[in-house]
């Protein structure tokens, strides 16, 4: 009912910077709104964790660990989020995927969550 599309992970140095973008479109319908938007992590052998989250009234919310270097954003016109990553360590290194809760699609409009594929970011000299 929903396609979700991340990109913008790549290979950067420590230092660097990365902004990962999620794009969801409807494929039988039409989305009619995102409650929230967000972006979680999962390093090789660790649980997945909350990075950054973006609610459709503004709220954001970020892991202490990424708080001062990574800025969540939405373009609601677009069904998009962004995450912009500066000052990238080594330990950020992971799997990161985009999660919409409570996207409202048309004709139903009822609500599902969905997650997207995962794209690898990897921070490394």
């Amino acid at each position: 009912q929903v396609q979700v599309v991340e990109s913008g992970g790549g290979l950067v140095q420590p230092g660097g910077s990365l902004r990962l973008s999620c794009a969801a479109s409807g494929t039988s319908g039409s989305i009619v709104s995102i409650s929230i938007m967000g972006w979680y992590r999962q390093a090789p052998g660790k649980q997945r964790e909350l990075v950054a989250t973006h609610t459709s009234g503004g709220t954001t919310n970020y892991a202490d660990s990424v708080k001062g270097r990574f800025t969540i954003s939405r373009d609601n016109a677009k069904n998009t989020v962004y995450l912009q990553m500066n000052s990238l360590k080594p330990e950020d290194t992971a799997v990161y995927y985009c999660k919409l809760d409570r996207v409202v699609v048309t004709p139903t409009y009822h609500n599902y969550d969905y997650w997207g594929q995962g794209t690898q970011v990897t921070v490394s000299s």
